[in-house]
């Protein structure tokens, strides 16, 4: 072959290689023109929200080849309320959002897979009222979504639109079949504990150190002689804590009617103190010993929280009793009662759900309930059916808890491992979602 023919050959191969690459660059331009050519948002869906209690509205889209962070998606609310058509186009108009387009997917949201009602790659954006958006139930309006790029714009329009409140919340279903299920493992714990009863036999308590020694503090208080004092906390019968503590001085007030020891019991509350009076005559009565009740042993002394601390360390240094029992809920003065009744020499035994002062009971009292354990005191002293089987029924419900919790962080683990989303449904079952 000449030289003449090898440039000529070079020459067209060369001329092919650029009419390819002019193509292929040609090809790019006009599909990328085509990609982005910004067309109004469609299948455009807007209702009432479903699961509220009204003043908001919905709407949803499908994804655009043209979803990107360089175009926003715009939210118009317009009052349509002067108009009887399907038309928009009366009334002030407000723009209540503006976002990326590539973002506020119905998959964010994490709704349960029971109240999903769209493709979970659709856009969704929820209106509620605001001083933005004055959404009013029962009122019409239109509802307006923008494309918009740089200068270009395309919108779709629809309405009109009513918002109002729902009588259910679907979102909250699992939870109501959870407590359903709770309720019918309460009833059967109850009627074992019944049916135990009846047998004679005894339903297993955990034990509790602390309420093992009431005995043992109110037999060392008779054998020597002197009171047992009790407090019930500084909060009122409102709380919690001050309830169990009253239950438990009901418990301890019938041992001690049995032996006959003296008992007292100082109140901030004046409330508190007429109620633990009833407490204490009923224990006298039901131990059979209400001629040994004092209508003086509840007295009360001042709300000031320093003033009655003043006043029962005085208590304590004089009477010197043999037993102090330190029940409900506490702040500052703890410190000040149980050191004071650990320099006499007394038994403590402390039971509060104020964790913020459980390090200072349990420095200086010999025996402390924790936490529940204030609460389960009345079960596990009286051994009363109803009481005992609600105690179960409670443990095996925080048996199941911790058991979806170890459940529920391997599924989730499962689920990121596998890129897999079944496990995501059967979260779903457990989720609380407002």
């Amino acid at each position: 072959m000449s030289g003449r023919d090898r440039h000529s050959g070079r020459g067209g191969a060369l001329i092919s290689m650029l009419g390819g690459a002019l193509c292929i660059v040609t090809l790019a331009i006009g599909s990328t023109t085509q990609a982005e050519t910004l067309l109004p948002p469609q299948d455009v869906r807007v209702h009432d929200t479903p699961n509220d209690g009204g003043g908001s509205l919905t709407v949803r889209w499908a994804p655009a080849g043209y979803d990107g962070p360089e175009v926003l998606y715009e939210v118009w609310l317009e009052d349509a309320a002067q108009k009887n058509t399907t038309d928009v186009g009366v009334g002030a108009r407000t723009l209540v959002a503006s976002f990326p387009s590539d973002t506020r997917y119905v998959r964010d949201l994490r709704l349960p897979w029971w109240t999903r009602s769209s493709s979970p790659d659709f856009h969704q954006y929820e209106i509620k009222a605001s001083a933005e958006a004055a959404l009013v139930d029962g009122h019409l309006y239109a509802i307006a979504v923008a494309a918009v790029r740089g200068s270009e714009r395309a919108e779709t329009r629809l309405g009109p639109v009513v918002s109002q409140p729902n009588w259910v919340n679907w979102k909250q279903l699992n939870n109501f079949a959870l407590m359903v299920l709770f309720g019918l493992g309460l009833f059967g714990c109850i009627h074992a504990a019944r049916r135990a009863q009846g047998q004679n036999r005894d339903i297993f308590l955990r034990r509790i150190p602390g309420l093992d020694a009431v005995d043992e503090a109110i037999g060392r208080a008779t054998e020597l002689g002197k009171p047992i004092l009790f407090l019930t906390g500084a909060q009122d019968m409102g709380a919690p804590s001050t309830l169990a503590a009253a239950v438990i001085l009901g418990r301890v007030s019938k041992r001690v009617a049995m032996y006959e020891t003296d008992l007292i019991v100082p109140h901030r509350n004046p409330i508190v103190m007429a109620v633990c009076q009833e407490i204490t005559k009923q224990a006298y009565l039901e131990a059979g010993k209400p001629d040994a009740y004092k209508e003086d042993s509840n007295f009360f002394i001042t709300e000031d929280q320093f003033s009655y601390t003043a006043a029962v360390d005085g208590i304590m240094l004089r009477q010197k009793p043999a037993a102090n029992f330190f029940m409900g809920y506490y702040y500052a003065e703890s410190l000040l009662l149980t050191e004071t009744g650990a320099s006499t020499g007394a038994i403590q035994i402390a039971g509060t759900d104020a964790d913020h002062q459980l390090p200072f009971f349990v420095t200086t009292c010999d025996y402390t309930l924790i936490g529940e354990e204030l609460y389960a005191a009345s079960a596990y002293l009286s051994r009363e059916p109803v009481q005992v089987g609600t105690l179960r029924a409670q443990d095996l419900g925080k048996a199941v808890i911790l058991a979806v919790l170890v459940l529920g962080a391997g599924l989730a683990s499962m689920g990121v491992w596998l890129d897999a989303q079944w496990p995501a449904y059967l979260l779903d079952l457990f989720r609380d979602v407002k």
